[in-house]
């Protein structure tokens, strides 16, 4: 039997979840099971050659099913079915796919956030009898471009979760020599995180003479604990001590209104980078990613074919 799409594999999916389930890999043979999979069908890869269909389907099933606040993780790889989950099996439900994810409030909150305002555009329109919008192929290229980077920003941060404290700190240093700080010399970046250290976990130093400095605080903090205006004062307390009036707070969830009003009232430049915005950094700057294929778009040269003439 063909492979089921992710939509169809919504419902067996939380149902395996359901029946002990708490990975991907454990959901696989359920699915082979219900769906009458053959091992030949079961080792059919993707394009990229990485991945089998079936555990890319699965994971996507997965991945909206969290989305919709169906299912929980709470550590890394390891995924629990939520009381909504188990509310909505009891319910009776025949089918799960994204029209039945978007009754969740987490679900819609999440498409909005992630779906920029051209994506919204080209999202085809729901099968109600009337025409439907038909997609260009690269319009369906720049959907699914948005849904794969909104996946890998949930992912790199629960790769960054299970990171020790000296790796996260040691990540941050990384990223910000990537990103041009100190002349991309990893010579002029240094984690220096460690029992008394000041409240500082890096410095990236903007001159050979360490004249001029940016210092570094990272704190991976649970997604639902915000970083708060004590932890940024101890921070400017930090800089005031070192001489030094630029910093970086990064963390793996955000930062309170308290503390985002409270860099207005004084004289250090500090940027906050909260736990999206590291991760889309980490993804711009190839940091703790890799790229797996590439495609080229091109187009025909008009001048190229103009009559020069004409």
């Amino acid at each position: 039997m063909p492979i089921p799409d992710f939509q169809t594999a919504m419902l067996p999916v939380l149902r395996a979840f359901s029946n002990g389930a708490q990975s991907v890999a454990e959901v696989l043979p359920v699915l082979r099971t219900e769906f009458s999979i053959s091992d030949e069908e079961a080792e059919e890869l993707l394009p990229s050659g990485r991945i089998t269909t079936l555990q890319s389907r699965a994971h996507w099933a997965r991945t909206y099913l969290s989305k919709a606040g169906l299912l929980t993780s709470p550590s890394r790889n390891r995924h629990v079915i939520t009381a909504a989950g188990r509310d909505l099996l009891a319910s009776g439900v025949t089918r799960i796919d994204m029209k039945a994810l978007e009754r969740f409030p987490a679900y819609v909150a999440w498409k909005e956030k992630e779906t920029t305002a051209e994506t919204q555009q080209t999202q085809p329109a729901t099968q109600t009898g009337e025409s439907a919008v038909i997609q260009t192929p690269e319009e369906r290229i720049e959907r699914d471009f948005a849904d794969i980077q909104a996946s890998l920003t949930d992912d790199l941060l629960s790769a960054v979760q299970g990171m020790t404290p000296k790796q996260f700190e040691q990540l941050i240093v990384d990223l910000l020599l990537k990103m041009g700080y100190g002349g991309g010399d990893r010579a002029m970046g240094e984690r220096i995180g460690k029992s008394g250290d000041g409240g500082i976990d890096g410095i990236i130093n903007e001159d050979a003479l360490g004249l001029d400095a940016v210092y570094v605080q990272a704190k991976r903090y649970a997604p639902d604990s915000k970083v708060g205006r004590p932890a940024l004062q101890a921070f400017v307390g930090s800089l005031t001590g070192g001489g030094a009036n630029k910093g970086v707070f990064v963390t793996t969830s955000d930062f309170s209104r308290e503390a985002r009003d409270y860099l207005n009232k004084v004289q250090h430049r500090i940027v906050l980078i909260n736990g999206e915005r590291l991760a889309r950094l980490m993804i711009q700057h190839e940091v703790g990613v890799r790229a797996r294929r590439s495609f080229v778009i091109r187009s025909v040269d008009e001048d190229y074919f103009a009559d020069p003439e004409g």
